[in-house]
C-alpha cells in the first residue's frame, strides 16, 4: 500500500487502521494516530468502528479480510480478542488481554501498549524513571494489570498493590514477579510513584472523599508523583486531594498519548512524532 498522502483523501491505495470497541464515539485513537500520519506524510487513516460485545470475532475475520493494517482494542473487547488473534506478543500472554491487533500477512497480532505507554510517559513527559523506585498501584483490573507488569519491566524496586479484592490484588502482583507484593493503604507513603488505575478518582458516584476511594489521598505525601489514570476530567477530585497533600500530580493523558505512539510505530515501523500526538489532544507535554 501506498506510503505517499493523496490531497484527494483516503482512496484504495490508503492503508487503514481502527479502533474498536463499544463505545467508542468517544475514542481519542483515531484524532491521534490522523494526526501522527498526516505529519509523517502517509497515505494512511485511521477511523472509529463499533462493535458490539461479543461481536470481536466477526470484527477480526472483516479486518483480516479487508486488509485493515491494525486496530486500537478497547473495552469490552480486550480479554475476548487476546483469545481470537492467531498469536500474542509475551506481555500480552502474560495478561491475558491486549489493547492492539497488528495484521502481520494476514496473521492477527495481539499486543498491549497501555503499561508501556505510561512507562514512556513517566520517563518523558514527567522526567521520572521507575527503575529503582518503589511504586504502588492501586487497583487491579485491566489497567492496573497492565501498569504493574509494566513499572517491573522497567526496573522497579518494589511494585504494591492495593485492592479491595485480596485475591485480584495478590494476582496481579504476582505480574511483577519478585518485586510485586499484596498490600495496603498504609504503603502509599513510602512510595515514590502512586498510580490509581480505577475510575473511582474522578468521584461524583459514590466515589470520592469521604466516599470510597481504595487509597484516601490523605495518606500520600509531598514529593510524590501521583498518577491518576483517568484523563476527563484533567484534573480529579482524587488529584485535587493528592495535590494538597504537596504531591506532584499528572493525569492519565500522558498514557493515552505514548501508548497510541508506541501502536503507530508497531504498525508502521517509523518513529511516532510524539509531539504531534501532544498537541492533536490538547497536551503541552514534551515530545
Amino acid at each position: 500500500m501506498s506510503t505517499e498522502p493523496t490531497a484527494a483523501g483516503p482512496s484504495a491505495a490508503t492503508t487503514v487502521v481502527g479502533v474498536i470497541g463499544d463505545p467508542v464515539a468517544h475514542s481519542l485513537s483515531p484524532r491521534l494516530h490522523n494526526a501522527a500520519f498526516a505529519a509523517l506524510g502517509i497515505d494512511w487513516v485511521s477511523v472509529g468502528f463499533p462493535v458490539a460485545d461479543g461481536s470481536a470475532p466477526e470484527a477480526l475475520a472483516g479486518a483480516r479480510a479487508l486488509g485493515i493494517r491494525g486496530l486500537s482494542v478497547t473495552m469490552p473487547h480486550k480479554t475476548a480478542v487476546a483469545g481470537l488473534v492467531d498469536r500474542l506478543t509475551p506481555l500480552a500472554e502474560r495478561l491475558g488481554a491486549v489493547n492492539c491487533v497488528s495484521v502481520e500477512d494476514g496473521e492477527l497480532v495481539g499486543g498491549s501498549t497501555d503499561g508501556p505507554g505510561l512507562v514512556s510517559a513517566l520517563r518523558r513527559a514527567d522526567g521520572f524513571d521507575p527503575a529503582g523506585a518503589r511504586c504502588l498501584v492501586v487497583g487491579a483490573g485491566g489497567a492496573g494489570r497492565a501498569v504493574v507488569a509494566a513499572l517491573a519491566d522497567a526496573g522497579a524496586a518494589e511494585v504494591v498493590v492495593v485492592n479491595r479484592t485480596a485475591a485480584r490484588g495478590e494476582a496481579a502482583a504476582a505480574l511483577a514477579g519478585p518485586v510485586g507484593r499484596y498490600g495496603g493503604p498504609a504503603d502509599a507513603a513510602a512510595a515514590d510513584l502512586v498510580v490509581n488505575a480505577t475510575p473511582a478518582g474522578m468521584g461524583g458516584s459514590g466515589d470520592g472523599e469521604g466516599g470510597g476511594w481504595a487509597l484516601d489521598p490523605s495518606g500520600l505525601v509531598g514529593g510524590q508523583l501521583v498518577v491518576d489514570l483517568v484523563y476527563h476530567p484533567a484534573v480529579t477530585p482524587w488529584l485535587e486531594a493528592a495535590a494538597r497533600q504537596g504531591a506532584r500530580v499528572h493525569n492519565g493523558l500522558g498514557m493515552l498519548v505514548h501508548q497510541a505512539a508506541l501502536q503507530l510505530e508497531w504498525w508502521t515501523g517509523l518513529e511516532a512524532p510524539v509531539g504531534v500526538l501532544w498537541r492533536s489532544v490538547g497536551g503541552g507535554a514534551p515530545g
